[in-house]
């Protein structure tokens, strides 16, 4: 299937046009899939995530790849770390958000438009397109092109796998209660350790109950101009930005 069979025109029928999930890996265009880059040089509408007042990351990966007469959606997130997220109104207005979202996608599906949805990272994978999909997906056509997550560009960064033999990979969110941090940090052999930010200190004291703080490393911009690699030890009082991983390396069975 070529570009032009892929992002097929508007028809006079108005049958409805697909709804794509777009993957663009952690952050280096030249780590995108081939499918990924075929699709945007093509495209003509292209929907993305960002905060409000920002460009976003992922409308800058693919900055020189779109058509220069592409109609692009920007989708601004409603709060980001404004409330906690135990608080109702977090989901409350996030899910407003989500289902706006959704019905302007699919207004466009509806009146025969393709729309590649510009994902960061994998969109199946801890992203926000996920939250579109459950919502359209009985509603219009869709497809979804993997990618490489930001977790792999991140322990590729170190030098070093991340797993061997037999391990058992364990992949955290930050946001965790401190405990539940604690409790998986001693049962895996690996761990990938995801939305930091405001988590670090927590994170830290989760890892040095766990024993496993010694054998950490922050990954800060994984496969981006900024990235930096450093052990999470050498890191003290230092402010992550979003894009930050903490990993510890697996040390399991190897011939």
């Amino acid at each position: 299937m070529n570009a032009r069979e892929e992002i097929a025109a508007p028809t006079a029928a108005r049958v409805q046009g697909t709804i794509w999930g777009v993957g663009l890996g952690p952050g280096d265009p030249d780590l995108m899939s081939v499918r990924a880059d075929r699709l945007l040089r093509r495209a003509r509408h292209v929907a993305y995530f960002r905060k409000a007042g920002r460009s976003g990351q992922a409308r800058r990966i693919v900055d020189g790849l779109l058509p220069e007469d592409v109609t692009e959606t920007a989708m601004e997130y409603p709060v980001t770390t404004e409330i906690p997220l135990d608080d109702p109104r977090y989901n409350a207005l996030l899910s407003r958000f989500y289902a706006d979202c959704a019905a302007r996608l699919r207004a466009l599906s509806d009146a025969g438009h393709e729309v590649l949805v510009l994902a960061e990272g994998d969109p199946f994978f801890y992203g926000s397109f996920m939250h579109l999909y459950i919502r359209l997906r009985d509603a219009v056509p869709m497809r979804v092109v993997p990618a490489i997550t930001g977790m792999a560009a991140a322990w590729t960064a170190t030098g070093t796998p991340i797993s061997w033999g037999d391990d058992v990979m364990c992949t955290l969110m930050g946001t965790l209660p401190e405990e539940a941090l604690v409790d998986q940090m001693v049962r895996a052999d690996a761990l990938v350790i995801m939305k930091i930010g405001r988590n670090i200190d927590k994170i830290r004291r989760a890892l040095r109950r766990s024993g496993r703080y010694d054998a950490a490393w922050l990954v800060e911009y994984a496969a981006m101009p900024d990235q930096t690699v450093q052990r999470l030890s050498e890191a003290e009082g230092r402010i992550t930005p979003y894009f930050s991983i903490i990993l510890v390396h697996g040390q399991g069975r190897r011939p």
